[in-house]
């Protein structure tokens, strides 16, 4: 058991070891758990205590930040960088980031055009559109054909003499409403009472003890209103 035990501590250190030489960056136990545990499946005591035992072997660093320790590769290991190959190590990143940034655009319209797509009829649904319309116009053609066989259509002379009658009668109720009230028999018979009716009924008026309307209601006098009747624009 034991040497089973030695022998998964030596796979986690070489594990460890080689993520932060590749990584070559400081990391905290946590953050070496997190992204190893999924691959290797390492459990954190293993990480924390392999770290530990990997910076007292000097084969890492180990420095303390705050209240946390952080671990990063020895970097005597390394070898020395001029300041022409940072420069050349600096133009590749901007041009790589340069890359990433027009992919990413590329990705964007892409997506645009995807979901534009995606909201687009299919082949089969179009189809089945296009037949419908097709019932659709035939139907209205149909119905234009027998429009246009009907016997029974105005004439533009006929219509504008019913326009002209229409003004001629508006014009007329216009002008008598304001000259008369409407009588009882107004919408029966044709009858108005005439302005000595309204001085007339305005006099009774004085001394009833009654509205307007109940005694419109009494002596049977109708209106327009009561009708809900307008008279019509000109």
């Amino acid at each position: 058991m034991s040497k089973c035990r030695a022998e998964a501590a030596a796979g986690a250190a070489g594990i460890l070891l080689r993520y932060l030489q590749e990584q070559n960056r400081p990391y905290s136990a946590q953050d070496v758990f997190g992204n190893l545990q999924r691959e290797h499946g390492l459990g954190k005591a293993v990480v924390v205590k392999t770290l530990e035992q990997l910076a007292q072997q000097g084969k890492i660093k180990e420095k303390m930040y705050g209240k946390q320790k952080i671990y990063f590769a020895d970097q005597d290991q390394f070898d020395m960088v001029s300041d022409a190959d940072l420069q050349g190590l600096d133009g590749k990143i901007v041009a790589l980031t340069a890359k990433v940034q027009s992919l990413q655009q590329s990705c964007r319209y892409m997506e645009a055009e995807l979901k534009e797509l995606s909201s687009a009829l299919t082949t089969p649904e179009m189809q089945k559109e296009i037949q419908e319309l097709k019932k659709e116009c035939a139907g209205y053609s149909e119905r234009l054909k027998n429009i246009k066989a009907a016997t029974n259509h105005v004439t533009p002379e006929e219509k504008e003499q019913v326009y002209r009658e229409r003004q001629k009668y508006c014009k007329e109720w216009r002008k008598r409403k304001r000259m008369v009230v409407p009588s009882a028999a107004h919408l029966k018979t044709g009858g108005f009472i005439s302005c000595q009716a309204t001085e007339l009924s305005d006099a009774i008026l004085e001394g009833y003890p009654k509205s307007k309307k109940q005694f419109f209601e009494e002596v049977g006098i109708e209106t327009d209103e009561d009708y809900n009747v307008t008279l019509p624009d000109p």
